[in-house]
């Protein structure tokens, strides 16, 4: 039996995938595992220029080419999906070869291999070579839900065979209803639905289902498998080694200046790109509110900005950014809401952070999310689309001044910090899975 777990953990290459993953590395360091993380190669050169994950000095970190050329797209989640599938697979056995052969004393080879979703044929490769597998899941677990339940919703004729739902769905008692637009592969192209059902077949090759949740967050959720094991929220230290962009820590010194509860924060995550008239509308709404704004406009690859500001913003009151230390933000007790995308990452950093949302879903499980944050745990509103499917200048600024205001949001906020922050000290039930999942690591 090996003196310690050794886990090779494998993220899909996008800033979603590597961040929680890198904190879940952070955390099993600290339990005393081994961790050898596998970048690809475009990647690991960013996060050196960006902030570098080889600088967490206790994960070994190894790369693998991911197949794209230095012209492709990096934000084109379909080729990154294809490119990775076609060149990973057939190096991967060579590099566990390589990592075990660095094992001088023989007893710490890799005996775990962890992977986020759309990587889910290291799990074959592992399961050949008679390696355990687990999968982590950077969603929320309602989310993969949603995928494991896909053949019985087929089945049961209450989604056709390419995704589309033919009325409202539940998937479980607990769970929200989801209307068409809620589904996470809604609006996807049709090979993102087949591709999902792949993905879905084989994690059943992991043991467990790691979520970056809780038990109390999503509770209809872990009737549906044994296999999901909440293990969340991975808020590893605020010192983010692993972001692919240039953090600007300046708003730091900025967040301090201003007065308690009064900034609000607006950041749309890695992904998402908002229509020119709707960033204008988005700025002249910012430039309207009496508070001051911390507004991360985020750079593409080339660090260019993409959008253009309108004449008659300001913008006096707020500082823009092009990346930002979003947890050390979100933590700040200048900070009175955050405008938000709701991405599982954003999510979840909000809800331990205790601040209000202000919901603004653009694709896939943020829609579920935002039925999470506003129907279910009431700790935020949804910016609502006007009749042209905007959202309006004055709806920012009306929501903002509703939502600030709004002492029983405040009360839920704080409530649901303390309830998961309890699940993750020692003795917590995040704490104690996460403690079963090392144990069986090894076993």
């Amino acid at each position: 039996m090996n003196t310690l777990p050794h886990f090779l953990v494998i993220p899909f290459p996008i800033q979603g995938h590597v961040n929680p993953l890198m904190q879940l590395s952070q955390v099993l360091t600290k339990h005393g595992c081994k961790v050898t993380f596998l970048h690809t190669e475009f990647n690991h050169n960013r996060s050196k220029t960006g902030g570098s994950a080889s600088g967490l000095d206790k994960i070994n970190v190894v790369t693998l080419p991911d197949g794209l050329e230095h012209e492709d797209d990096s934000s084109d989640i379909k080729k990154i999906m294809l490119s990775v599938k076609s060149t990973m697979p057939s190096r991967l056995p060579k590099l566990i070869e390589d990592v075990n052969a660095l094992d001088v004393n023989k007893n710490n080879k890799i005996n775990c291999i962890i992977v986020t979703f759309n990587m889910s044929w290291a799990l074959e490769v592992g399961h050949k070579l008679g390696i355990k597998g687990a999968l982590f899941h950077p969603a929320s677990a309602t989310c993969l839900a949603c995928g494991v339940c896909i053949p019985k919703l087929i089945e049961d004729g209450i989604i056709d065979s390419e995704g589309n739902p033919t009325k409202e769905i539940q998937i479980s008692p607990d769970i929200p209803m989801m209307d068409a637009t809620n589904i996470p592969w809604h609006g996807l192209d049709k090979i993102f639905f087949d591709h999902i059902l792949q993905e879905i077949q084989t994690i059943n090759l992991a043991e467990w289902w790691l979520c970056n949740t809780t038990h109390e967050l999503e509770p209809g959720v872990f009737s549906i498998s044994q296999k999901f094991l909440p293990i969340g929220p991975l808020i590893e230290s605020n010192n983010n080694k692993n972001s692919l962009w240039q953090e600007d820590t300046t708003c730091l010194d900025w967040l301090d200046k201003q007065k308690p509860q009064s900034v609000i924060y607006v950041s749309f995550g890695s992904l998402v790109v908002m229509d020119q008239n709707q960033f204008n509308e988005l700025a002249l709404g910012l430039d309207l509110l009496d508070k001051p704004f911390l507004w991360v406009v985020r750079p593409s690859n080339d660090n260019k900005v993409n959008y253009t500001y309108p004449n008659d913003f300001h913008g006096s009151k707020g500082k823009i950014v092009g990346w930002a230390p979003q947890r050390k933000i979100l933590n700040h007790s200048s900070i009175a809401c955050f405008i938000s995308h709701c991405g599982w990452n954003s999510t979840i950093e909000g809800v331990h952070a205790g601040v209000p949302f202000l919901c603004w879903p653009f694709l896939t499980d943020q829609f579920l999310n935002k039925s999470y944050i506003c129907d279910v745990w009431k700790i935020g509103l949804e910016l609502e689309k006007d009749d042209n499917g905007f959202i309006s200048r004055q709806e920012i600024s009306k929501k903002v001044d509703q939502v600030v205001g709004d002492d029983d949001i405040k009360e839920m906020c704080l409530k649901i910090q303390k309830m998961i922050i309890n699940s993750i000290v020692e003795g917590g039930q995040s704490s104690n899975n996460l403690q079963k999942f090392i144990s069986w690591t090894n076993n």
